[in-house]
């Protein structure tokens, strides 16, 4: 019985450091941070942001261990949504930008003069196919 709690034990601890590194990986050598920063132009925030991401993933960490249930109200439930769709959208965008995906999705299918209907397709996609999953799955 103590060997299987050691080795559940293990494995915890091994994957935790294993999707930690990727998070590490993802946000450092890629540079999504810094690219974030240049873009919006909030040089003086740097330490905000990494703050930020520091204290959102150890608080997401711990809601996720102690079972924590927040009873909050429809506005901020909205906002805090909105708060996490923001983070995400600025992650995703900041990623493609920094890999050049779009202007290489666009050569690639023949749409280089056509870039900006092209990303709102994208964008409008990703909004409605996010909106009907909570509304229709989630409610």
């Amino acid at each position: 019985m103590v060997l299987i709690i050691l080795s559940e034990i293990f494995i915890g601890l091994a994957s935790g450091l294993i999707v930690g590194t990727g998070l590490v990986a993802f946000l450092t050598v890629l540079g999504i941070i810094p690219r974030l920063v240049q873009l919006s132009k909030t040089k003086d925030f740097v330490k905000t942001y990494e703050a930020g991401v520091t204290i959102g993933a150890l608080f997401g960490t711990y809601l996720s261990f102690v079972g924590v249930s927040l009873h909050l109200s429809l506005f901020i439930t909205i906002v805090w949504g909105a708060f996490h769709g923001v983070f995400i959208g600025m992650l995703a965008a900041a990623l493609t930008e920094v890999l050049n995906v779009f202007p290489l999705l666009a050569k690639r299918i023949g749409m280089e003069n056509h870039l900006l209907w092209l990303l709102m397709a994208i964008v409008l996609g990703k909004i409605a196919g996010s909106l009907f999953q909570w509304i229709i799955f989630v409610k």
